[in-house]
């Protein structure tokens, strides 16, 4: 049974656009192939040798009209999978998001930011929880079709919180609503979940479908490298 952690409700903060999407790009998208550079390129290799070599995966999209795989300013995301006491990981929704979207958080990159620097970053702010790194999890090219170019990535870090502290996002520009603790084993489950998102699931963007697709991708890799 999935332990939940509800957030106090608040109205969008100063600077969030639109209420009805948390700010998400609605467009105009970008198709410009987005390969990594070559020092995250040397990063990962470093990152491989102290972490573990992660899953590498290519993966191909059928639609990359949303954020934040066809927003111009994104290229990169950390995705935090942060192991409780329990065991269990923590999924999160957001204000904005169909009803039952819960997923692992994730955080961008920013530019020339350290892959490492940004996983740290993003889960502090997040979640609150000051965590420690285990593993390099998966590494994900997501491409424009099948033979298309990259356009964004996703690197998955198993992190620890041995502290078990209560959940609390520092950041309320992301709208966070609540977190749940899950068994590993069931995020095929939560996968199966994104997988079918109906385009029109919620408001601001008409294509969840596609959102919830993708992000499915990135909880199979997980499982599959957390059960191995």
């Amino acid at each position: 049974m999935a332990t939940s952690y509800l957030l106090p409700l608040r109205a969008p903060p100063p600077g969030v656009a639109d209420a009805e999407n948390g700010g998400m790009h609605t467009g105009p998208f970008s198709r410009i192939a987005r390969p990594l550079t070559t020092a995250m390129r040397a990063e990962m290799d470093g990152l491989a040798r102290r972490l573990g070599t992660p899953i590498a995966r290519d993966v191909p999209l059928d639609d990359i009209a949303f954020d934040p795989v066809g927003n111009p300013s994104r290229f990169a995301e950390v995705c935090m999978v942060v192991r409780r006491p329990s065991g269990s990981v923590l999924l999160s929704i957001k204000t904005f998001y169909p009803r039952g979207a819960y997923r692992l958080p994730t955080g961008g990159i920013d530019r020339d930011e350290p892959i490492i620097d940004a996983v740290l970053r993003e889960t502090l702010e997040e979640t609150g929880l000051t965590v420690e790194v285990r593993r390099f999890l998966a590494a994900l090219t997501y491409r424009d079709g099948p033979d298309g170019p990259p356009v964004f990535h996703t690197f998955a870090f198993l992190l620890d919180d041995p502290s078990g502290a209560p959940v609390i996002p520092l950041d309320e520009h992301e709208q966070i609503e609540s977190y749940v603790e899950v068994p590993v084993g069931g995020l095929p489950r939560v996968a199966e979940r994104l997988d079918h998102i109906r385009p029109d699931a919620a408001a601001g963007i008409p294509n969840w479908d596609a959102w919830g697709r993708f992000r499915a991708h990135a909880h199979r890799a997980v499982h599959e490298a957390l059960s191995s």
